[in-house]
Parts: C-alpha cells; structure tokens; sequence
C-alpha cells in the first residue's frame, strides 16, 4: 500500500482546538493503519475535503476526520451519506458507537474508541465499491 501524505492535512490539524489535535491524529493514524493492512489497494490518498483531513482508496468511499464547532466536545469521522456504510456500522455496532444520521461515527472527547470495531468500519469504507454488492457490506454480525 502506498500512502500518500500531504502536508497542508498535517497543517489542518494544528487548527483545531485542544485536546483535539491528537484525538484526531490517532483515528488518522488508525486509517493508515488499515490501509497497510489491506490487500487489494494500490495506494491512500490523504487530502483536504471542505477543509478537513481525508483519506481515500482507488476502490473505497472517502473517509474524513473533523471537529465541528457546534459541537466542541466532540469529532467524528465522516463517511459518504449515500452509502450503505453508516447504516452497516449501525447493525454491527449499534452498542458501541454513537452515529449522526447516516454520515458520521460521533466521539465524545473522553470516549474510550473500540479500536478493533473502528478499524473494521474504515476498512468497510476503504474497500466500498468491492463489497457494495454484499449483505452487511460482507461483515457478519457479531456473535454469529
């Protein structure tokens, strides 16, 4: 996997107010992750969308990280809303995450992320247009 960096999204992060900076920074770190770990694509693209930091895939939807003044205690990370991908999370880890319609997985700043479930749900946007076509976007439910 090819990640390709950018250093005006290094920048936007300095923007954004404490404590968010390294929240933000981890769930980027957390993308790169899985993208290394995926098989199938040739490279990561980091870029600015509306201003904000986001990662997208030749075969996947766009992933973005933002903090929104409106709500300053929280940051999510944003999907694609006329995808299948929030509604998908929804059924998969309806206990553990709090979403905003069907965009966004919401943190609060002193949330504790489940690494593993979030990881699972980027890897689902990285890879979307593949698996599109698949009930549950070809994830199993948990416990089944």
């Amino acid at each position: 996997m090819n990640i390709i960096e950018n250093s005006d999204v290094l920048a936007a992060f300095k923007h954004y107010p404490e404590p968010m900076p390294p929240k933000l920074l981890f769930l980027r770190q957390l993308v790169f992750e899985v993208a290394s770990d995926m098989p199938d694509s040739q490279s990561l693209e980091e870029t600015l969308k509306w201003n904000e930091p986001a990662y997208q895939t030749h075969n996947g939807s766009t992933v973005r990280i933002a903090w929104k003044k409106s709500a300053p205690q929280q940051y999510a990370m944003y999907f694609h809303c006329k995808t299948r991908l929030v509604d998908t999370f929804r059924e998969l880890y309806s206990e553990l995450f709090r979403f905003e319609g069907n965009r966004a997985i919401v943190f609060n700043e002193n949330d504790e992320i489940p690494i593993n479930e979030l990881k699972h749900c980027i890897s689902l946007s990285l890879s979307y247009h593949r698996i599109k076509h698949l009930p549950l976007l070809g994830a199993a439910l948990p416990g089944k």
